[in-house]
């Protein structure tokens, strides 16, 4: 039996903790954050999800792939550091530009940012692959 105020608070909760999310991903390169917890806390508000409604709520309304999410984060993070090979510096080493956007103004884009991205989707992709193979499991283990 779901909880209906659970369910409630857990819907409210989620675009607000994707966006924290976003900010410890963000600041990661230049303040305790990054990729690992900012997946970490993703993972979570989406686990929250899984508990407070079900597996097929959060399915049908979050059709991923884990596996594939789990390759694309791999081949971010390594591809990040490959890329550094490509232009004589060693593996994962760190560079920076300042991009201007229309809207944003003044934008600092750093390596890190795409290793982070890279470590995010992985951290997520695992996080939710073990979840719902377990509650896949245990249905299965009930009937």
């Amino acid at each position: 039996m779901m909880s209906l105020i659970l369910a409630t608070v857990s819907r409210l909760l989620l675009p607000v903790l994707a966006l924290y999310s976003l900010h410890l991903m963000l600041r990661g390169h230049n303040a305790p954050g990054g990729g690992f917890i900012a997946g970490l806390l993703t993972a979570a508000a989406l686990l929250l999800q899984y508990v407070a409604n079900s597996t097929a709520h959060v399915k049908q309304r979050l059709p991923l792939n884990y596996t594939v999410l789990i390759a694309v984060g791999l081949l971010l993070a390594g591809g990040t550091g490959a890329a550094a090979l490509v232009y004589g510096s060693a593996f994962l080493e760190h560079r920076m530009a300042h991009v201007h956007l229309p809207l944003l103004g003044e934008v600092e884009l750093a390596t890190a940012l795409g290793f982070d991205l890279g470590v995010y989707l992985v951290v997520v992709g695992m996080t939710l692959l073990m979840v719902s193979t377990l509650a896949e499991q245990k249905k299965e283990a009930g009937r």
